[in-house]
């Protein structure tokens, strides 16, 4: 009998071991989410198998949320969890077989680059000590984990409170799409770079306010797409509860106490191999200066990131048809601002790819400070009832 061993007891860990019994065809099934049907996501620990060829066999992998996301995918495989590469997949329309010959005895599998609930914590304790930041405890997650909100503005900017402009940026509400966490690590980051003559002009004309997890429940379960409660987050904008997703209620709150006048949902996609956005079009109140201005952030990103565009991406929706309960579209509306979801890809850029690592967690943090240039492009003309900031 093999030696090997799989494990996920752990932080976001993931899978059912199905059989064991031959290293040339260790079979698993993806775990579905701890309350609701959705399976993607998996990570777990294989042991024992240094120097030995091993063939990984997912069952039912077209039963899973996306299929198509299995085409042309690469698992990422890590030996210390910190430096993370691609092991490319077979998808023949039912399983996914990965080949490789691990190098190390323990070996991190994982549908993506996770983002630890410690680095997390971490990542929130560091943003804490800076004299810019305000770290706030909107509230409880529904098993009671702290969702934090950092407010982030210059504290000697001569331009009133009153007339910064509120920018938001939320992350995983999908707790399986790790991409959104590692983009708002950088753009905070970025943010708080003193010596970026860009961050710094922001923040004496803006509030950023952040939340970077936005399901820390799904996130240490590793599910794919809901929280404690089997609620897909991005599905209760419209109307959240306490009880059911009290993350989005708590937001959404703090939201209507503060204004948003520029709003980004971080998110990762399946199956597009690129990175898109998708705004708040087909909402009764998407206006021509809405347009205007959804126009000039695109238009920016574009000349400043080559990893942005425009070309692939979801449909438009044709106006009367917008989704509500979706974020960006119940913010965009609401507060007759612009909205944007930021996709990222799970298995690459195809239009800058890198065989190695493909699509990871450093990629997705550089993405994420590239927000600032739209953000800047857009910034005096996101209020059309006050002066412009910017002058």
């Amino acid at each position: 009998m093999s030696s090997i061993s799989i494990t996920s007891q752990f932080d976001a860990g993931a899978i059912e071991v199905v059989s064991l019994t031959d290293p040339l065809d260790i079979q698993l099934r993806l775990r579905p989410d701890v309350a609701a049907p959705f399976s993607q996501w998996f990570y777990f620990r294989l042991q024992g198998a240094r120097g030995q060829a091993l063939r990984l066999v997912f069952l039912d992998m077209d039963k899973s949320a996306y299929p198509a996301g299995w085409v042309n995918y690469g698992m990422a495989v890590s030996y210390d969890r910190q430096d993370w590469f691609r092991v490319p997949a077979r998808f023949d329309g039912k399983t996914l077989q990965v080949e490789f010959t691990p190098e190390g005895n323990d070996v991190w599998c994982a549908y993506f680059e996770p983002y630890s609930h410690e680095r997390h914590l971490d990542f929130v304790a560091w943003c804490g000590n800076d004299e810019n930041v305000e770290t706030e405890a909107l509230g409880m997650s529904v098993e009671g984990r702290d969702l934090t909100l950092l407010n982030i503005t210059s504290h000697t900017s001569a331009v009133p409170l009153a007339e910064r402009r509120n920018i938001w940026l939320i992350a995983r509400q999908h707790p399986g799409e790790t991409m959104a966490e590692w983009a708002a690590e950088g753009f905070v980051e970025r943010l708080l770079d003193k010596s970026d003559s860009l961050s710094r002009a922001l923040l004496e004309k803006c509030v950023f306010h952040v939340v970077p997890r936005m399901n820390p429940d799904g996130a240490v379960r590793g599910n794919l797409r809901t929280n404690a409660k089997g609620a897909d987050l991005n599905r209760e904008w419209e109307s959240p509860t306490l009880e059911r997703s009290p993350e989005v209620f708590l937001v959404r709150e703090k939201m209507q106490a503060l204004g948003v006048d520029l709003f980004i949902d971080a998110h990762g996609d399946e199956s597009i191999p690129y990175n898109f956005v998708a705004g708040s079009e087909g909402t009764p109140s998407y206006d021509e200066r809405l347009a205007a201005l959804d126009d000039v952030f695109k238009q920016a990103w574009l000349a400043s990131c080559p990893d942005f565009q425009t070309e692939y991406g979801y449909p438009k929706r044709s106006p009367g048809h917008a989704n509500l309960k979706m974020a960006t579209a119940w913010i965009g509306n609401h507060f007759r601002c612009l909205a944007f979801t930021v996709e990222m890809p799970f298995k690459d850029n195809a239009a800058r790819p890198d065989p190695v690592t493909g699509w990871n967690g450093e990629r997705s943090k550089a993405l994420g400070a590239s927000l600032l240039v739209p953000m800047w492009a857009v910034v005096g003309r996101l209020r059309s009832d006050v002066s412009d900031v910017q002058s």
